[in-house]
């Protein structure tokens, strides 16, 4: 008993250290949420069919790993008496990742709107839900070794930027490229359907 609370004691420098890799993890991560609402409003105006079912597995998920970035950002920044406390927040968060990630594995199944690629699979499913299991296994194992958990968490974090930064770049090029593509195409089969029938 006496040695845990020399381990937890312990553990609370070990956090401090981290505070600036947070400081900054939880700004680019703010700014980064706000980056993906401009470029959810440019894709409404530019998108006159709009799909909840394709928002729901590309965009909106996005949203939500930049924010499990800046809640561990967070986590990290607060004033915890013992290191338990920070285990349990990043176990829970983990494990609600998970959940989450196995519900847009679901969504991206049932929807018809866009037949994914494998790039798609793996930065919008695979890896997201993969720092989830990540951030949860972390938990359990900082106990045991809190210095390898902490760096876990970082790669996590970081890897949640990275995964934001890919998918909001993802969606622009997929605006700008392939749906203007589409609309090019269809207004010559209109002009042709035109020049035919007269």
């Amino acid at each position: 008993m006496k040695g845990d609370l020399h381990v937890q004691k312990a553990a609370i420098p070990l956090l401090s250290s981290w505070q600036n890799f947070y400081v900054i993890v939880g700004s680019a991560s703010v700014g980064l949420i706000s980056l993906m609402f401009v470029v959810l409003s440019l894709i409404a105006s530019r998108n006159k069919r709009k799909s909840s079912e394709v928002t729901g597995v590309f965009a909106t998920p996005t949203v939500v790993h930049l924010c499990a970035a800046f809640l561990i950002a967070a986590i990290f920044n607060a004033p915890w008496p013992e290191l338990w406390y920070v285990d349990l927040a990043l176990g829970i968060c983990g494990l609600a990742g998970v959940l989450y990630g196995l519900v847009i594995f679901w969504r991206a199944l049932r929807q018809s709107r866009y037949q994914p690629e494998l790039e798609d699979w793996i930065w919008h499913i695979i890896l997201p839900f993969l720092s989830y299991m990540a951030l949860f296994g972390a938990s359990l194992v900082i106990p045991a070794n809190a210095v390898l958990a902490l760096f876990i968490v970082g790669a996590v974090a970081v890897l949640f930027l990275f995964i934001g930064v890919h998918n909001a770049w993802d969606s622009v090029t997929y605006m700008i490229f392939i749906t203007e593509a589409r609309q090019a195409q269809k207004e010559q089969e209109q002009k042709a359907e035109e020049l035919s029938s007269l």
